[in-house]
């Protein structure tokens, strides 16, 4: 494929550029082991990852006005936390807590692979994370956005168009300019319709060990690549 008129890379985070179920996973054990409850970190993760789209939802239909995904993620944790034994949580390990969604790791070829990307495209985070989570997770995990976009600046969450068209927008480019990269089908279905060109980069450990969904490219999407270098290379980077 002809790339000469793609100039920007879109790229969903959560899953694609960060591992966030050992992230969360990580910080759940610190404050388990000091309030001395067991817990299998992992399934709190994934707990709290499940209350994301849900959550979302009620924004995306209309029953509710657009709210950050760090007030999200603060009012999905009591019900977690209750759930798994931690009960009332105090504002300081509410508040550590909420923030480890800003403190999660890249994948081992992200910081790398954006680096070489970075060389040829503008790089863009797409994703329905707030402005502030994404930029103090770049300095975290040494992530080299040329910008920061997603739903706090586009108004919308995805899978929503007008959360692809109004970044496409905000960078002054036409969508056929404009390339998401993801690591999750959906994403890039929704993309594709709003006429950006598509990227798969596969994570198959995102969910763990025992994943069973997107393990594999389920459309003919422009590229597919094992990860962020493997992408750099079939772009000729």
């Amino acid at each position: 494929m002809c790339m000469s008129t793609v100039t920007a890379l879109l790229f969903d985070v959560f899953g694609t550029v960060v591992n966030w179920r050992d992230g969360i996973s990580r910080d759940v054990s610190i404050i388990a082991d000091q309030k001395g409850v067991s817990l299998d970190p992992a399934a709190f993760a994934d707990s709290w990852r499940a209350e994301y789209q849900p959550a979302m939802e009620e924004v995306r239909s209309g029953r509710r006005s657009f709210t950050i995904l760090d007030v999200l993620h603060r009012e999905n944790l009591k019900k977690v936390a209750t759930d798994f034994g931690l009960g009332a949580l105090s504002a300081e390990d509410e508040d550590f807590l909420v923030t480890a969604w800003h403190r999660l790791p890249g994948w081992p070829d992200s910081s790398e692979g954006m680096l070489r990307l970075k060389q040829k495209f503008i790089l863009g985070s797409q994703s329905n994370g707030n402005i502030a989570l994404i930029v103090n997770m770049a300095k975290y995990a040494n992530l080299p956005w040329d910008v920061v976009l997603g739903a706090e600046v586009v108004g919308h969450y995805k899978p929503q168009p007008e959360a692809y068209l109004n970044a496409c927008t905000a960078l002054g480019l036409a969508t056929e300019n404009c390339m998401m990269v993801a690591a999750h089908n959906d994403d890039l279905v929704a993309a594709r319709a709003a006429g950006l060109k598509t990227a798969f980069v596969c994570r198959p450990t995102e969910h763990g060990i025992g994943q069973t969904k997107d393990l594999r490219a389920e459309q003919d999407w422009e590229f597919v690549a094992q990860d962020f270098n493997d992408l750099a290379d079939k772009l000729g980077l």
